[in-house]
């Protein structure tokens, strides 16, 4: 089997179901921003964390897989077996964010990002995630997405804020504070 198919040249993609659209389409947009947000958690799963912690990032790639598949299928297509994302992959979320804040000391500024690569990789991660997540909501105004889909990059962009100051606090790296500017 070939890569290329040669069926895109002209713009146009296939979804789950067959139903052509533009690849600027909404939802073309969204999955294609979850796919990008994926690959910086390879990235991030490769770089200086714990055996533990890959682990929760691969099962959160299986999830964002998941929610590619959700949302690369045409609407009005429910005939074959789509995976579906479940409330407990968001606990499951929560969680992990608990257990990382348990041993963090508390935010008294906000954090600008950067300190180590690491960190920094993390924090690129949680904007692709918030825009994977506006682009979500940007489709869900226009055609229904199961809410637990939204629900899930919210609590992943939390998830990899705290992983940012789990990962400098690991790597013992000063957290950089914004702290403003003075006005004459």
């Amino acid at each position: 089997m070939k890569i290329y198919t040669k069926t895109g040249d002209e713009g146009t993609t296939a979804l789950i179901g067959g139903a052509r659209v533009s690849k600027s389409h909404e939802r073309v947009e969204a999955y294609g921003t979850v796919d990008e947000l994926n690959a910086y958690l390879g990235l991030i799963r490769d770089l200086e964390v714990n055996s533990q912690r890959k682990e929760i990032l691969y099962h959160i790639q299986n999830e964002l897989f998941v929610i590619g598949a959700m949302l690369a299928t045409d609407p009005g297509h429910r005939k074959g077996k789509i995976p579906t994302l479940k409330e407990e992959q968001v606990e499951a979320l929560e969680k992990a964010i608990d257990q990382m804040e348990a041993e963090l000391p508390p935010m008294h500024h906000f954090i600008l990002p950067g300190g180590h690569p690491s960190v920094s990789y993390c924090h690129l991660a949680r904007c692709v995630c918030r825009r994977a997540e506006r682009s979500v909501v940007r489709l869900h105004d226009k055609e229904r997405i199961e809410p637990v889909v939204i629900i899930y990059l919210n609590r992943l962009s939390d998830y990899l804020f705290v992983l940012a100051r789990k990962v400098a606090q690991e790597l013992k790296v000063q957290e950089i504070f914004w702290k403003g500017r003075k006005e004459n």
